[in-house]
């Protein structure tokens, strides 16, 4: 069994007087060592996912599994919290900013398995350390760091209780480009040196394929496609993830692409695919009737004409 199995997620949520489902019976894995990533545009359901994992938001549907463990209720996650991290979007905010950076990263352990002052000092210094910030850095208040610095300490503190899983949700948004560089050298250090598996949630196409084993393709709320890093970039089998990719390469379709709407919230017609009205190969099944994720020409693909595109 994977390390992390997610079967059937669902979660409905409400706006104005209408319910939409904004993880649509998602179906996810990830193997002990490896990334995977999870690629979308903003509103797509990437970081609903990700909290509707970790409990911070309760499921309508579906299990999740981690470390041969089901995990139903907040009881079960106090059991696996520590093997179970996440890095958020703005570091700053995941950190009371009056605490001196020693003490903000110790909270990364405090809570799960406190080992005694002085060992958990140590355990914070030689992590504050491996993320390449100095000892003179460890009296400094959370509010005096950078946003590189005060992502490297919310990586510190992830990895102090030494787990077997960290998600990252767009752990390198609100960073420049040769700070987001470094962040990304310091995870596959990790992956590399401690054996760390991630879930890598991102709308970056370019930097999922250079951290991640596996991308899976996020639409609407549902996975459209899944395969290799190298597939999902070199050859595409959905409509969807070939029009994302055209957005970061250089133009290689004569197609002219319009606005894609990802919210959940739109409503699609006859119960047919959700990116039926923009997909250049369409045709009335699909207008009809919903693909699902199969596995087409080895990797996982929700589309009637793969070959198509």
């Amino acid at each position: 069994m994977a390390l992390l199995e997610v079967k059937g997620l669902y979660k409905e949520f409400t706006k104005g007087k209408t319910r939409f489902a904004a993880v649509d019976h998602i179906d996810l894995q990830v193997e002990a060592g490896e990334c995977l990533g999870l690629v979308g545009e903003s509103g797509c359901g990437k970081s609903t996912t990700a909290q509707l994992i970790l409990h911070l938001l309760k499921a309508d549907g579906g299990e999740i599994w981690f470390d041969n463990k089901l995990l139903k209720s907040n009881s079960d996650m106090k059991e696996v919290r520590s093997d179970l991290q996440m890095i958020f979007q703005n570091p700053v905010d995941s950190f009371d900013p009056r605490c001196t950076l020693l003490n903000g990263v110790k909270q990364g352990l405090r809570f799960f398995d406190n080992p005694g002052k002085d060992e958990l000092d140590r355990r914070a210094k030689d992590a504050i350390s491996f993320v390449g910030l100095k000892e003179s850095y460890h009296k400094r208040r959370i509010c005096q760091l950078s946003g590189g610095e005060c992502q490297r300490a919310a990586i510190a503190r992830a990895i102090l209780a030494q787990p077997k899983l960290i998600i990252c949700d767009e752990a390198t948004s609100a960073l420049d480009v040769s700070v987001q560089a470094q962040v990304i050298d310091l995870l596959k250090r990790l992956k590399a040196e401690k054996q760390m598996s991630y879930l890598f949630i991102t709308h970056d196409l370019m930097l999922a394929h250079a951290m991640c084993d596996r991308i899976a393709v996020m639409y609407r709320g549902e996975i459209v496609e899944s395969g290799t890093a190298e597939q999902i970039l070199k050859s595409p089998a959905h409509p969807y993830t070939k029009m994302l990719l055209s957005c970061v390469l250089p133009p290689r379709v004569t197609k002219e692409f319009h606005f894609v709407d990802c919210s959940p919230v739109r409503q699609e017609a006859s119960g047919g695919c959700k990116f039926y009205e923009y997909c250049p190969n369409a045709s009335a099944k699909c207008s009809e009737n919903a693909p699902t994720l199969e596995m087409q020409n080895d990797r996982q693909v929700a589309c009637f004409y793969p070959q198509e595109q």
